[in-house]
This record gives structure tokens, sequence and C-alpha cells, in this order.
């Protein structure tokens, strides 16, 4: 099934808004391409033209210091101008409409938006009312989706394993409020990952996340047990509403990866973690630090995916729409 808003009608890329029925030639091109550019920053062939003459908006309606740094940096390496806006000190702070304060930034010659919003809908909405030629990524929606982390968490895990046949992942911790964990099941799954689990307290993992083909699990070291990824969660107290687990030593206790419990996993088993890290709680800190975190190494690979990501839509300007 093709997304009419995300992909042209010859199927190439418009926006970037969900990894959910991504095809997996196009999550392919994605990877191909961070490996390059990968490449090209190790060499320290920082900038490439690939983005001169572009204008890049960064919409953060929520915090953020990873992805939205990541992104400007991604952007000035293909050598787009960028522009970081306030959303405080926006005309948004004074009563203008998302959709009226877009139009004005297109007139001033946007051509990508990269936007954060707490609400899910807010990227599509933004990216069903741009004209043709502007491009939308979406740097985090809500509880839903988070698209870029869910590429560069798939391209972290092939650096690491060479592949994705045979895997056994786990993601430990708040599945409910995550869009990382909804991604990352999303890309994984259309990358031929067979094994998938999930595990967290029952208040903290949604019924119907069996729906997407994942194996839930109550103990936490029977779904460590054996596996070659490891992705822990941290506990998302600002989307809550009344506290949902007793407190966060209780948590750590039950839940937080300890070396211990890494011990459970394959031997050369690897750590994610998309961050903030709260040390102590979801993650020890010496298994944050320890051998098998490949923890900063996605920050890393962060710049080359969304490089890659700005870099494919643009190239797919030409799709027929």
């Amino acid at each position: 099934m093709t997304d009419e808003t995300q992909t042209y009608s010859d199927g190439s890329l418009r926006h970037l808004l969900t990894l959910e029925n991504l095809s997996a030639d196009i999550v392919g091109e994605i990877l191909d391409r961070a490996e390059s550019f990968l490449s090209d920053n190790e060499r320290k062939a920082n900038k490439v033209p690939l983005l001169l003459g572009k204008s890049v908006f960064n919409l953060f309606f929520e915090n953020s210091t990873r992805t939205r740094t990541t992104f400007e940096i991604a952007a000035k390496r293909l050598s787009a101008d960028v522009v970081n806006l306030d959303i405080s000190t926006s005309s948004q702070s004074k009563g203008e409409s998302l959709l009226d304060m877009i139009d004005n930034l297109v007139a001033m010659q946007a051509d990508i938006f990269v936007v954060r919003h707490s609400q899910s809908e807010a990227a599509r909405t933004i990216a069903a009312h741009v004209p043709k030629g502007i491009h939308v990524i979406n740097a985090g929606a809500g509880s839903h989706s988070h698209p870029t982390q869910g590429l560069l968490d798939a391209f972290t895990i092939r650096h690491f394993k060479g592949g994705f046949d045979g895997l056994k992942v786990v993601i430990i911790g708040d599945i409910l409020h995550s869009r990382v964990a909804r991604s990352q099941i999303h890309v994984l799954k259309s990358l031929g990952v067979a094994e998938i689990r999930v595990a967290g307290p029952k208040t903290l993992v949604p019924s119907s996340i069996s729906t997407l083909g994942v194996k839930v699990y109550d103990d936490v070291d029977k779904a460590i047990d054996g596996v070659d990824v490891i992705t822990t969660l941290r506990i998302q107290n600002e989307r809550m509403e009344a506290a949902l687990v007793p407190s966060a030593q209780d948590f750590y206790l039950e839940y937080g990866l300890t070396r211990e419990r890494l011990a459970l996993a394959g031997a050369k088993a690897i750590v994610m973690h998309p961050g903030p890290i709260n040390r102590d709680v979801e993650i020890a800190s010496e298994v944050a630090d320890g051998p098998q975190s490949v923890i900063l190494h996605q920050v890393t690979f962060g710049i080359a995916v969304r490089m890659a990501v700005m870099s494919l839509l643009v190239d797919s300007d030409g799709g027929d729409d």
C-alpha cells in the first residue's frame, strides 16, 4: 500500500512522514546513501553541494538537542541555508495558525521543512498543504512516529551486524509513548528482521502492539535472552497524565538494563538508546558507557542518515505527481 501524501505516483519519495509501508527499496536507498555520506565525513570531505541554493527550515515545536542539531549539521554539509525558527517567539505565539505560518515561510522560499510537533498529524497536515517541490520531514510526531530515528537505528544495526537476516531485536521500556519504538518496528519489519520483542511494565505496553508482528514479554530477562540488539527507552513522564510506574527506582530494578541482564543477550549484542539517557533508570551507567554500547555511534550516524533523506527528497523533485 502506498502513501499518496508521502510518495509521488511513480513511487519516488516526496516527503518523509512515516516508515509504515515505506518500501524496502526506498529504505535501502537511504541507508546506502548514508553509508556514502559517512565515508565522506570520515575523510573530512565535509561539504557537498547537493542542496546548494536550497533553504531548510527547522520547525521544532518540542524541545530537542540531538535531532535538531544533527538536522542542522546535515543540511549545512549538503550546502543548504538553514533557518532555525524559534517557535516561542514566532507569530504562532500571537495566535497565527500553523498553515498560515507555513504559507509565509513558503513565500520566503523555503524548500524543506523539518517538523517536530506534539500532535501526530502536524507534519502530514503541512505536507498535504505545501506546493509541489517543497518537502516535509517528520522529525518526531507525538507518540506516533520518528522516521529518521528509525532509519538511523536500522543503519546502526546494519553497520555493526552486517545485515538483518536472523537477528533477534528487543525494545525495552516505555513502549506506549514511544514514537521511536513504532518507527523502529516498522523499518525492521520491512527489512526482514524476523523476531522483534518488546518488554516493559503492562501500563507502558499498549495492548495493540502485537498487531505489528512483535512478541510481547512480561519478563524482561526472558525478553533479553539470546538477542542480538537491545534498544532501551526512557520513561516519558512528560506524555503521561498520571504516573504509570511506581518509581524510577522500581523501574530500574524490574526493567533496567544492568550488566547482569546484558549478559543474558548474545555475546556480541549491541546496546542502543535514542536519548536522552536517564542513567540508572532505564540503563546502568556501566552499560551505557560499556564496550557493547553504540549509543554515541547512533548520534554520529544520524547526521549521515539525515543527509541521505534530504538529498533523496531533492533528487525526487522530478517525480510524477
